[in-house]
């Protein structure tokens, strides 16, 4: 069984910064690539960012330049370190993994941007 355990969810001003952590546990032979997900009320899940295991990263276009996706894949850990975050970011967000191919899915976290 294949666990995905999300963290670093919470509550920040406009303009703060919140770092999310993904760990991976279980039997996995090879994770292909980590990511984000969100889902804001009343809104369809979207990808915030995917990073394969070679390092190559791409990100949803309104967070290019404020977010950044990196991996450890040693631990099977990715993060999501989000800087300059604004109200719209607020959501929750979803680590998934691409791994022995299945994809797998955290339980998600909140994040809520709010003055």
């Amino acid at each position: 069984q294949v666990q995905l355990v999300e963290s670093g969810g919470g509550l920040v001003q406009p303009g703060g910064s919140l770092r999310l952590s993904c760990i991976a546990s279980g039997r996995i032979r090879s994770i292909y690539a980590m990511g984000w997900h969100r889902q804001a009320p009343g809104k369809q899940r979207e990808l915030v960012a995917r990073i394969t295991s070679g390092g190559s990263a791409n990100y949803l276009d309104s967070v290019k330049g404020r977010f950044t996706i990196s991996t450890d894949n040693a631990k099977g850990t990715a993060y999501l370190q989000m800087n300059s975050l604004k109200p719209e970011d607020t959501a929750v967000y979803y680590c998934y993994a691409d791994a022995d191919l299945r994809t797998y899915w955290g339980q998600g976290t909140q994040v809520t941007v709010s003055s």
